[in-house]
């Protein structure tokens, strides 16, 4: 690795830690608050500022009115209320989970604060050029030492404190990659300030998501397309933590983290590398697909597994009712009368009020009045709520209780069409000598999107295909194997989204269904060995409503 250019401290040179602070600008007595979600590569991505001010807003008015009437703090933040593209999401407060209500999808939140003359307070954001010539903002840690930086008047700093192989050059706007020395623009630009606050204390540690790559503490981050760090440890604060076992994931968010400029031959997006056996195979067999497909010359026959096209919900939803009131109406039971001291989760609003949404969603069935308790988990919501939020979805019969996350009928996702092909062979993966090999190979190609789609009729790209993916062929992977095919066919694998590291809109993106993409090492984090990667793949499924059970149908 290459070292920063100049010494420390000099004006020309990246600091060796974090820049002194700016000239001309004391400690301020003030403090920001900056809420922050946690990406599937462990770290923090903040909120935009009008986000950030709403959900303060929320929380000082329910603890203003808790004091006087001696409740607590409201349960959930619908994000929509400030940002209307963030219409999907609620932060359920007694978790610090943000919940994504079209797919279940759950993350940690937390309660960041900055000093009030940092970046954060004066609505300062750096930000990086990413390979479709947009611009993906540093995550704030990274911002905060980069204005002090340029406040200090240092020409280069040196991300290496910060975890990243990186230096800035201030003066020309470049990032380095220090071992490729591959070079990207950076730009600084004027946002929304974050919020100001008294209050310098997070609420609670809630409860973190319990898979490896999410860990809080967790140091090391799958890199899930051909934009790839050099490193494998990654900053939470100030120090890093390696986790040895991490899997590949994916967001629809569009938030991006610091590239890598092109692959080496590992990743979710790329051709899995060879290992020396893989490589005295190719040299047999003069054919990488051979030596991919058999690695010890032995060759499994492939078995595609096909889906339903994907362009119509008809086939998904042959079996399902097709008003979106029949299918509230068939897993809500309504009250003759409601609650009197209880919130709505989805608008916040009170039960016995009428609901938030009767202003945007109209039903000629549904009262805005109306409430009801889901059967089964026996949650109380606005029905009306309930029915604006099943048909800002994917619209496929079932719901998802928003409050424990229970799923009622079966959920499909919005896959484009394409191929799932499995094969076996005989090589062991790391930690698992006593058995072989299962290869998946997911296939998709770009097409045009669906009515399930962010955007009907226009095209969508699919990055990086075919996926190679690998599963120990044992008992408990078998079943893996299983569930997938169960995924599959009910397009939950990928989903046409905002590729979380480019930027790219309307592209195929892995939905919240980890998969390990090498199988030769766990060096990058979606390898093998990775003692929990099974269970942890098991539970994922099993939040998508993928389970044991499903097997039997």
């Amino acid at each position: 690795m290459a070292a920063a250019q100049g010494a420390a401290g000099s004006s020309s040179a990246g600091p060796s830690g974090p820049p002194a602070s700016a000239p001309g600008h004391s400690s301020s007595s003030t403090a920001v608050a900056v809420w922050e979600w946690q990406d599937e590569f462990g770290r923090w991505r903040p909120y935009r500022g009008n986000v950030c001010s709403y959900i303060e807003q929320v929380i000082q008015a329910s603890q203003q009115k808790g004091r006087r009437s001696g409740s607590g703090l409201a349960s959930s933040i619908p994000l929509g209320h400030a940002d209307p593209a963030l219409a999907p999401y609620v932060i359920d407060i007694p978790s610090l989970t943000q919940f994504r209500q079209d797919t279940g999808t759950m993350r940690a939140v937390r309660r960041h604060v900055f000093p009030g003359d940092s970046a954060a307070g004066r609505g300062i954001v750096w930000e990086w050029q990413n390979d479709e010539g947009g611009w993906s903002p540093y995550e704030m840690n990274v911002c905060v030492f980069l204005e002090q930086a340029h406040a200090a008047k240092h020409q280069r700093v040196d991300l290496g404190p910060l975890g990243y192989n990186y230096e800035i050059d201030l003066v020309a706007l470049v990032q380095t990659n220090k071992t490729t020395r591959f070079c990207r623009s950076v730009q600084r630009r004027l946002d929304t300030p974050y919020p100001v606050t008294t209050s310098t204390t997070p609420l609670h540690t809630g409860v973190g998501c319990s898979c490896q790559q999410c860990w809080p503490n967790s140091g090391t981050g799958p890199i899930t397309t051909r934009y790839r760090h050099s490193l494998t440890n990654f900053p939470n604060s100030s120090t890093t933590h390696q986790v040895p076992g991490r899997t590949t994931s994916v967001t629809s968010s569009n938030v991006g983290f610091v590239p890598y400029n092109k692959p080496t031959l590992t990743g979710a997006r790329s051709t899995p590398r060879l290992s020396a056996q893989n490589t005295l195979v190719l040299a047999q067999t003069g054919s990488l697909s051979a030596a991919l497909a058999a690695p010890n010359g032995v060759s499994a026959q492939a078995l595609p597994v096909k889906m339903p096209k994907p362009s119509r919900l008809n086939q998904a939803l042959a079996a399902t009712p097709t008003e979106p009131e029949s299918v509230v109406k068939k897993y809500l039971e309504e009250l003759k009368s409601a609650p009197a001291d209880e919130d709505c989760m989805i608008c916040m609003e009170k039960l016995s009020s009428p609901s938030g949404y009767s202003d945007s969603c109209q039903s000629s069935t549904i009262r805005p009045e109306a409430v009801g308790r889901l059967r089964n988990c026996q949650h109380s919501f606005h029905m009306l709520c309930m029915l604006a939020m099943y048909s800002n979805g994917n619209k496929d019969g079932s719901l998802q209780c928003p409050s424990c996350k229970t799923i009622y009928g079966e959920k499909t996702g919005t896959q484009p069409k394409g191929k799932m092909e499995i094969s076996t062979f005989p090589q062991s993966l790391p930690g698992h000598k006593d058995c072989g090999t299962i290869r998946i190979v997911y296939h998709i190609s770009r097409g045009i999107q669906g009515p399930e789609h962010p955007n009907p009729g226009m095209p969508y790209t699919a990055r990086g295909f075919p996926r190679y993916c690998y599963l120990p062929d044992n008992e408990k992977g078998r079943k893996v194997l299983e569930l997938l095919k169960v995924a599959w066919r009910r397009r939950l694998i990928f989903t046409v989204g905002t590729s979380n590291t480019t930027g790219e809109s309307n592209t195929v993106v892995w939905n919240e269904i980890h998969h390990k993409t090498e199988m030769d090492s766990n060096l990058s984090g979606h390898g093998y060995p990775d003692p929990n990667y099974l269970d942890n793949v098991l539970a994922e499924l099993a939040a998508q409503g993928v389970t044991e059970d499903c097997l039997g149908q």
